[in-house]
């Protein structure tokens, strides 16, 4: 008996001690494969630990700290959560309304970053040195009419009666801006400019150098996205909204900007409407109160208001509101009124033809533009009128090499990137200029010809290395011959 129970022992005894060893291979192989996940670990292979990621500003929690869990899987960090909660405390709003709507948080939430990056670049910059400072306009630095006209010389050929206007109009605005008009009591008031010219004739041209010339904000929109609020469109406000983004969101600055209105003449009266006219009349009554000037709510960073966007006021009491319009078929209004006011007699004058008149938009009055479809309200905030003329062939001419950026210095930098000269001779210029006239659509219409005529050199001069220069003919412009090519060294 003392024998079998002493095997007994011994069979515990080595069953106690296999399993030793097994807890110890098993906690040796842990340890290994502990290891090796640390190991994988350390060298960014492998993640063990997955890490809760914010939805609004996709920070890891080692980043943006304690993370808040919500219903549905939503994980939120501290930061975001206080901004949410601060932005619905001051807009008045239900809570528990307003959280579900994620995606207008995260736009919020982007809105903000983008505006901080924005921001961090500008610093960065100006660390690095990069960024130039531009001068503030102040009255000592405000040019006078004479170098705003000069300059516009330099990028605009022709329409020397719309510059000097534009010059002088610009010079005053500024003036009332700059200065302090409470001293005297006299206050000067607020004079807007409407531009009427055929297409390509410059104007958008015109505003945009005016723009860079005095280093303020541009916003150019075209009337026809406008509608009346409530309806589907722009609302006028977002004309404001776009000042607001090309001044980096800074109403200071957006309040001495400029707004150029395009197709003004889109919005014209409809004759004989019996419907709604959302955006033809409504939409000029609804420009009426920034053109005059006063405080508009405008949303940041959209071009909509929404319930979770931030919105900031903006005075347009001091920003330029330039109106450009082509206004088609006025010039027969202008004629018809000219013929009904003339005279008898030896000092009467002949009947006018819309067609043989260049000049007879410089004719136009308010007039011709009430009957047009412009109410008075609107023009009476446009007291400033500038006509500008169709282009000529001649000075088509002059506008593909005279100004600073003109279409022909553009196509001799890009081949001579190539180290390729080119030349135009005079006779296809004439050739360009006259096929342009027949098109009837201006200045824009040289880009479009002049890309069809140099497709196939643009293609072909970069696989000869031995091409030095590149003669455009008249021949070649009217399809009788090619272009001229000479080798390097040839000339």
């Amino acid at each position: 008996m003392d024998r079998d129970n002493d095997k007994d022992d011994i069979d515990v005894i080595d069953k106690k001690e296999d399993t030793d060893k097994n807890s110890d291979s098993d906690e040796k192989s842990a340890d290994t494969t502990d290891k090796n996940e640390n190991s994988k670990d350390n060298g960014g292979r492998k993640n063990v630990k997955y890490e809760d990621i914010c939805y609004l500003c996709h920070r890891p929690e080692s980043r943006a700290g304690k993370i808040i869990k919500l219903p549905n899987n939503i994980n939120i960090c501290t930061d975001c959560m206080q901004n949410t909660f601060n932005h619905i405390n001051s807009n008045g709003m239900n809570l528990f309304m307003d959280i579900p709507n994620m995606e207008s948080i995260q736009n919020m939430y982007r809105n903000k970053q983008t505006i901080k990056k924005k921001e961090k670049h500008k610093e960065e910059k100006k660390e690095d040195g990069k960024e130039q400072e531009v001068p503030e306009l102040t009255m000592k630095t405000l040019p006078a009419p004479h170098i705003i006209k000069a300059g516009l010389d330099e990028y605009v050929v022709g329409q020397k009666k719309a510059k000097k206007v534009l010059s002088v109009a610009v010079y005053n605005h500024y003036k009332r801006v700059l200065s302090n008009s409470d001293e005297d009591g006299v206050n000067i008031e607020k004079s807007n400019i409407l531009m009427l010219g055929p297409t390509g004739s410059g104007k958008t041209h015109m505003v945009k150098t005016l723009a860079d010339m005095l280093q303020v904000p541009l916003a150019i929109t075209d009337a026809t996205a406008l509608t009346e609020a409530g309806y589907i469109g722009d609302d006028v406000e977002s004309v404001i909204s776009k000042l607001l983004a090309a001044a980096d969101n800074d109403v200071e600055k957006a309040e001495h900007g400029i707004i150029f209105i395009d197709e003004i003449d889109k919005i014209a009266k409809k004759k004989n409407a019996h419907s709604r006219d959302v955006s033809g009349e409504s939409v000029q009554q609804g420009l009426l109160k920034l053109l005059e000037g006063g405080d508009v709510e405008v949303p940041v960073g959209a071009s909509s208001k929404n319930a979770m966007v931030p919105l900031c006021t903006v005075n347009t009491s001091n920003i330029l509101f330039i109106c450009g319009g082509a206004f088609p078929d006025i010039t027969k209004i202008i004629a018809k009124r000219i013929k009904s006011t003339g005279s008898i007699g030896f000092g009467a004058e002949i009947g006018l033809n819309a067609d043989d008149d260049a000049d007879i938009l410089d004719k136009v009055s308010t007039e011709d533009l009430r009957e047009y479809g412009m109410i008075p309200e609107f023009l009476g905030r446009l007291p400033i009128i500038c006509s500008l003329g169709a282009l000529t062939e001649d000075m088509l001419v002059r506008v593909l090499v005279e100004p600073k950026n003109a279409i022909i210095k553009q196509y001799k930098k890009l081949l001579r990137l190539d180290e390729v000269e080119l030349d135009f001779q005079d006779d296809a210029l004439k050739i360009i200029a006259q096929k342009a006239v027949e098109k009837k659509i201006g200045a824009r219409a040289l880009r479009a010809i002049l890309e069809e005529y140099m497709l196939d050199i643009m293609y072909e001069i970069p696989k000869d290395e031995m091409i030095g220069r590149v003669t455009i003919t008249g021949d070649y412009i009217e399809g009788k011959g090619g272009p001229r090519i000479q080798l390097r060294g040839n000339y």
